[in-house]
């Protein structure tokens, strides 16, 4: 059709698309997700409490159900659904999630447990005084009402606000591309920082800050950042807070003792921390953690059991610091809409600053208020004054006269409003009390009307009032009541306590079997390594040691890699083991040479088959991850077969070919990475042994009749990289110092 066709318009898809998006974008980030920067309410929340001072639930008057009060606000001021309605309203009567509750609630809330409040038909609610406060001077045009959705009713565009609720309950939300997380904190200090910036407007962030002091978050906890962190992220308006679970240490009879957690951090569900707890001690990754109990009545009580007496505490709470959220961040976001509704991130400065703004032009218009009222109100005493004294002739025209007004108006210069004021004036008013009560009136408001137009016209007394405010509001919710009191403690950044792998495993002794195939395990005690231990078939025993659980075990293969395992994470009981290549990432090519436990302050002799080698420190052959730590390269075909622990001065080498050299330690070099030296020289054979000694006591091999101690060493000993002599009659004919050793 024509017509329709006249109104249809070609537009680009992307920038209709853009406008739209945009248009949402704005409404969700103004009318839903971030707090006004002058009271610290939302949309939904400032309906929800002046729709409740509407129905007139004060906190002296009865409750009301939950029902109503989310009826009216959806029916008058907030087109929305009533889930989310009644959900901003019960996490205002929350005290574990506000500091400062604004609704009194009466019936089931939800809890710190995370349960969810009862259905809103079944609760009932009332304003606090908190709530109170932030609306007080809304009968006095303090701020503009505007029009409601279907433009049946009024709502205020803000609070008059005279306690400062944004940073007292702090606010979060999520709108288009950003988003909101402001903690909460003591009303007492936001005031003090107040008085301080009323006193000092060039006041910098850190001197406010060390009013303000930090967050108090309504679970309590413990902060445990530096007070230049602090100051830094109120400066950004971003940053984090790290908070840790408040405890104590119980102690019981027989030495021993229980940790009690009596505060846990701000936003972490209690139910869920005693669970992922129980779970990370069911899977035995808090070795030093026995039990948890949740012995909770309204006030938290978490017990902590540890393993054993010999637990360290610190050290034990350190550990679930780290594991669970009985330590977590509090990520700030100061982003509020500022006066003129525009989104941006403010420091704390910035955000006092708004909130005395407002509070400046609060007190303006509620003393113009105030002043118009008392104006009008002087006509009218000065109308009954007027009366009174020419009260004879006033009653005379009003009997006699038809239009009794407009003749009292001319003969008494009377306006309009007083001449119906004398007029509606009752009978018993005209005793000669009243008239001195009128009197006395009247010079009171003409007292009051000049300390107001005095107070208007001197902006160094308005700050003078806002300042009397601002220590009655400290007054009214401070420190001195049991609400005011500071919940939240700070604490220097605690020092990093090493866990080390003793205090997470029990010490105890084992004895750890390699076998040829790669299967590894571990046997409680200390075993005989002789014992003929079972192997699958055809396998057999590569290597047996004596170690402790809380050792760290060191493997070297073929290719010159370094492993690092522990000794508690080997699998021990009756069954074969499990395959090392579950452990360490072991190439299909290479096999293990040696396996040692790692001691500290130690240095060894690494070499291989073709009689290669230098010497290492402890600190070399540690391997951080499953891939290990490549530490001697190798030619073609040559392996890496031994590496000894250094414990004496000599060195004792012997090959397949029965020749047998000794030098001093000290001919060969220390490396971190590399081939190494010549150790003994071969023709036709390959190294199958070696070992450090001591010179003054002598090397020692196997004998059929024992072992043996060499001292006399001048047939063998020469310098490094020689042949060597024939070894000593009776040497093993392994061509090994040790027949039972690899």
């Amino acid at each position: 059709m024509p017509e329709i066709e006249a109104k249809i318009k070609d537009v680009a898809l992307k920038e209709e698309l853009s406008k739209r998006y945009l248009s949402y974008a704005m409404s969700t980030i103004v009318s839903r997700s971030l707090p006004d920067v002058r009271d610290g309410l939302k949309p939904v929340h400032r309906r929800l409490l002046y729709a409740m001072r509407q129905l007139h639930l004060d906190p002296k008057t009865g409750y009301k159900k939950c029902a109503r009060v989310v009826g009216d606000v959806i029916g008058k001021y907030h087109p929305h659904g009533d889930v989310g309605v009644y959900g901003a309203m019960v996490r205002l009567a929350q005290d574990f999630s506000v500091r400062y509750p604004l609704v009194d609630g009466q019936g089931n809330f939800g809890n710190i447990d995370g349960d969810g409040a009862a259905a809103m038909r079944y609760t009932e609610a009332r304003l606090t005084d908190f709530a109170v406060a932030l609306m007080e001077g809304l009968s006095d045009d303090a701020v503009d009402f505007v029009d409601t959705y279907d433009g049946e009713e009024q709502e205020p565009s803000v609070m008059p606000a005279s306690v400062p609720n944004l940073l007292c309950n702090g606010a979060t939300g999520i709108a288009v591309g950003m988003a909101t997380n402001i903690p909460t904190h003591n009303l007492s200090e936001v005031c003090d920082a107040l008085l301080c910036l009323i006193d000092r407007p060039d006041a910098t962030d850190e001197a406010l800050v060390q009013r303000l002091k930090g967050p108090d978050f309504p679970t309590g906890g413990i902060i445990v950042d530096s007070f230049d962190s602090i100051v830094n992220t109120y400066k950004q308006g971003k940053g984090s807070f790290r908070i840790r679970a408040r405890w104590s240490k119980e102690d019981l009879s027989h030495g021993l003792y229980q940790i009690i957690v009596t505060e846990i951090p701000y936003g972490v569900v209690k139910s869920k921390l005693i669970e992922r707890i129980a779970d990370l001690l069911n899977e035995k990754k808090l070795p030093l953690l026995a039990d948890i109990r949740d012995e909770s009545a309204q006030d938290i009580r978490i017990v902590l059991e540890p393993k054993n007496r010999t637990v360290d505490a610190d050290m034990l709470m350190e550990l679930l610091f780290k594991e669970t959220e009985l330590e977590s961040k509090f990520n700030m976001n100061m982003n509020v809409l500022d006066s003129d509704g525009v989104p941006r991130v403010m420091s704390i400065g910035e955000v006092l600053r708004a909130y005395l703004v407002h509070r400046h032009e609060v007190l303006k218009r509620r003393s113009y208020h105030k002043l118009s009222k008392i104006i009008a109100r002087l006509e009218i005493l000065s109308g009954y004054l007027i009366a009174f004294l020419n009260l004879d002739e006033i009653i005379s025209i009003i009997r006699q006269e038809d239009d009794p007004k407009s003749v009292m108006m001319l003969k008494f210069a009377l306006s309009d409003n007083q001449a119906d004021a004398i007029l509606n004036m009752k009978l018993k008013s005209l005793r000669k009390l009243e008239e001195s009560e009128i009197k006395a009136e009247y010079d009171a408001l003409n007292d009051e009307k000049s300390a107001l137009e005095a107070l208007l016209t001197d902006e160094a007394k308005r700050w003078k009032a806002i300042a009397e405010e601002i220590k009655a509001t400290k007054e009214r919710f401070g420190k001195k009541t049991a609400l005011g009191k500071r919940k939240t403690d700070f604490a220097a950044p605690p020092t990093d306590i090493e866990i080390s792998i003793e205090a997470l495993v029990e010490k105890e002794p084992i004895t750890i079997i390699l076998s040829e195939k790669g299967w590894i395990r571990s046997m409680k005690g200390y075993v005989n390594l002789t014992e003929d231990f079972k192997f699958k078939e055809e396998d057999s025993l590569l290597k047996a040691i004596h170690a402790q659980t809380t050792d760290k075990i060191i493997l070297l293969d073929t290719s010159g890699k370094f492993f690092t395992i522990q000794a508690s994470d080997i699998p021990s009981g009756r069954g074969f083991g499990q395959p090392l290549r579950l452990m360490i990432d072991l190439s299909n090519n290479d096999n293990i040479s040696e396996m040692f436990v790692f001691e500290p302050n130690t240095s060894y002799i690494i070499a291989s088959n073709t009689g290669y080698g230098f010497v290492v420190d402890e600190n070399h052959i540690l391997a951080q991850t499953r891939n290990g730590r490549k530490i001697m390269n190798l030619s073609s075909g040559e392996k890496a077969l031994f590496c000894k622990k250094i414990v004496g001065d000599m060195v004792a080498i012997v090959g397949e070919n029965r020749k047998l050299l000794i030098f001093k330690v000290e001919e060969i070099p220390t490396m971190a990475r590399g081939r190494g030296v010549r150790l003994q020289r071969y023709q036709n054979a390959q190294m199958t042994d070696i070992q450090s000694f001591d010179s003054n006591i002598g090397f020692s091999y196997n004998r059929s009749s024992g072992v043996t101690v060499e001292k006399n060493l001048i047939t063998w000993l020469s310098h490094r990289a020689q042949s060597g002599k024939l070894v000593p009659f009776g040497f093993p004919k392994s061509n090994t110092f040790f027949k039972d050793e690899k």
